[in-house]
């Protein structure tokens, strides 16, 4: 019961770094591997924020053997004179106190790739230890923090250098994080891309433990990243790129169509930081890109009495980077975490730049605009195909599509779409007994026979011919690929439900592959998800009462081991179709009780990758990557992580 005397008495003040530790996911999102790798985000970009201003062109992280981490950097070195105010080393100041630092002055920094504003203070708040080394005015100078921020050894004097930068090593503190172990591939990914947005920087990633390393240089930048997201496509031209000040705003884009994509990918990014919802400077592009293919094709009559284009129609097969550079006094973003920019000028100052820019090279390259306005026009036609077949559809009240429901779709009895839930299901026992044990108003089932076709490396022609999708593609009733319109589909939420083994994560893979590729909108916005089926029942019968605990995994197995207590007995669920039809509605598909994973696409470098390499025809390089990435001695962590 609460203290109905509520006074000052009780307020509590959590000095110094404290409420980092007391509350470490409002600094840092979550305690989970995420969390984790936050730490070396808001170190490393301090040492890309000093690259940014034109000061050193290295950067380089080693994860060391005792699960520490270091990031050295060659920039000016941290201040280590006395704070004003402070009273203490500007260096203590920077890493004992929260929103302290040079980005909060252009003076200092004109741009800055600062996440939160609070910096690396909180890294040092959620280490055991935390060791500064500054290179700086001939002189090295070293102070050391431990248990969570405070301060062991005062700044000091080491000797004399010619270096000049800041070295930071660091260990997670296990007190706050499940697990402190660095991923090298998490690492590995967020380097690659800073490195492709500074193409004069080096960014050196090296690894103790395992002796791995590897060096990110790419002196054609944001080039070589958008070749990289469209190695395995059929491109239309080469890649183009645009750059220069508008506004004092300075940009940078490259884009390139692809022949055989349907989908719009449009990355981009806010001084190094991505801005995955978007904001002024992704509207301003898709305005001028809007304008000047519409422009172009009425000025060489190239319509020809046809409709008009829609940015749709001009975006599709579409990859492009967008990267700005934007002061500090004009850098606004909409929220905490920094994923949409809301500097009001960036719309005009993206519209005009990709209008001229554009401009200029289509009229210089009639080729290559021919070939692209021929692509555009297509997918303009296909769109209005497919909206008057859906108005035909309409009218007779009948739906006319080729493809066949299969009858082994059992679907839902609402008609409130967004409610309604399809479960693509491995195996037609599962299937049965999913369709005892569901909802009847909003679940619907459609088992799979066998694995599905591999999206990846096919036509889309071979991929209609397979009842498979085929019935997919039908029972969500929204049409694939370019035809796709998620507004039209049936369902609100698409769960791939499969056993809990390795050929029923092949069967995941395949299916998102094939959502990736032609379905896409569906896991933008959040509308696929992958269901968690126990491994165990843990129960004991007694006295004529039945006592039972489900475990999804070794650590929830021995805590359901302990509650049930001495005499239980363990059932080991191979597949759904051991569970009988209660079961499997109360562990996996009931939505109180249940456990589901949303699919997103977080880092679309890191998800065009692994999809080319684990999906693709290149065995060598699948090969590689799972000798590199994959530890066959160690348990199954994957689910616990997520969960």
């Amino acid at each position: 019961m609460t203290k109905s005397n509520y006074t000052a008495k009780d307020i509590d003040l959590l000095e110094g770094l404290s409420g980092v530790r007391k509350r470490p996911a409002m600094y840092i999102g979550s305690t989970n591997l995420y969390g984790l790798h936050h730490l070396v985000w808001e170190v490393v970009d301090n040492g890309i924020d000093e690259a940014l201003s034109g000061y050193g062109s290295r950067i380089t992280i080693i994860i060391h053997k005792d699960g520490s981490l270091s990031v050295q950097d060659e920039g000016r070195g941290i201040p280590v004179d006395l704070h004003a105010k402070a009273k203490v080393p500007a260096v203590q100041l920077i890493f004992s106190t929260l929103h302290s630092g040079g980005k909060f002055s252009s003076a200092v920094y004109k741009t800055s790739a600062g996440l939160h504003g609070v910096g690396a203070a909180v890294t040092n708040a959620l280490s055991e230890y935390l060791d500064v080394t500054v290179y700086r005015d001939q002189t090295i100078y070293h102070l050391r923090f431990e248990d969570g921020g405070k301060l062991v050894t005062p700044l000091e004097e080491l000797g004399k250098t010619t270096k000049h930068g800041t070295l930071v090593r660091f260990k997670p503190d296990s007190k706050i994080f499940p697990s402190v172990e660095f991923k090298w591939e998490t690492i590995y990914n967020r380097l690659q891309e800073n490195a492709f947005l500074m193409k004069r920087v080096r960014f050196i990633l090296k690894d103790e433990r395992s002796d791995l390393s590897h060096e990110f240089y790419y002196p054609n930048g944001i080039r070589e990243y958008v070749a990289t997201l469209t190695e395995n496509k059929k491109a239309i031209g080469p890649i183009l790129f645009f750059e220069d000040e508008v506004n004092e705003i300075k940009i940078e884009c490259a884009l390139q169509y692809c022949q055989d994509d349907y989908n719009e990918s449009i990355y981009s990014y806010a001084n190094n930081v991505r801005t995955i919802e978007g904001g002024t400077h992704e509207t301003g592009f898709r305005l001028g890109l809007t304008r000047v293919i519409n422009d172009f094709v009425s000025e060489h009559n190239l319509l020809k009495g046809k409709a008009k284009l829609e940015g749709s129609d001009i975006r599709e097969g579409l990859t492009a980077i967008i990267s700005l550079r934007i002061a500090e006094e004009l850098n606004q973003f909409e929220g905490q975490t920094k994923t949409k920019l809301g500097t009001p000028i960036a719309t005009p100052a993206m519209n005009n730049f990709i209008y001229s820019k554009l401009a200029y090279y289509l009229n210089e390259n009639k080729e290559y605009a021919v070939n692209l306005i021929k692509k555009i026009s297509d997918a303009r036609d296909a769109r209005l195909a497919a909206r008057k077949a859906k108005e035909e559809a309409r009218k007779t009240k009948k739906v006319k599509n080729e493809l066949i429901i299969s009858d082994k779709l059992t679907p839902a009895q609402s008609k409130e779409y967004g409610l309604n839930e399809l479960f693509i299901v491995e195996g037609e026992s599962a299937g049965g007994t999913a369709r005892k044990g569901r909802d009847r108003v909003h679940q619907a089932i459609l088992p799979l026979r066998g694995k599905p076709l591999n999206t990846d490396n096919v036509t889309m022609e071979r991929m209609l011919k397979n009842e498979e999708f085929a019935t997919i593609i039908s029972s969500i009733g929204a049409g694939v690929g370019s035809h796709f319109d998620l507004e039209d589909a049936k369902y609100g939420k698409i769960i791939i439900m499969t056993d809990a083994d390795t050929d029923g994560a092949h069967i995941q893979t395949l299916l998102l592959t094939f959502f990736y590729h032609y379905m896409r909108p569906l896991i933008v916005k959040g509308k696929v998800f992958v269901a968690v089926p126990p491994l165990y029942r843990v129960y004991k019968e007694a006295n004529k009462k039945l006592t039972y605990r489900y475990a999804w995994n070794d650590k929830d197995l021995e805590k359901a081991k302990k509650e049930i207590g001495a005499g239980y007995k363990i059932s080991r669920y191979k597949g759904l179709g051991e569970m009988d039809a209660e079961q499997l509605w109360e562990t996996t598909m009931n939505p109180k009780t249940r456990q589901l994973i949303r699919v997103k696409i977080i880092d679309p470098l890191i998800v065009e990758n692994r999809v080319s390499v684990l999906m693709g025809k290149d065995a060598s390089r699948r090969r590689k990557w799972v000798e590199e990435n994959v530890d066959f001695s160690l348990e199954d962590t994957f689910l616990e992580e997520i969960r």
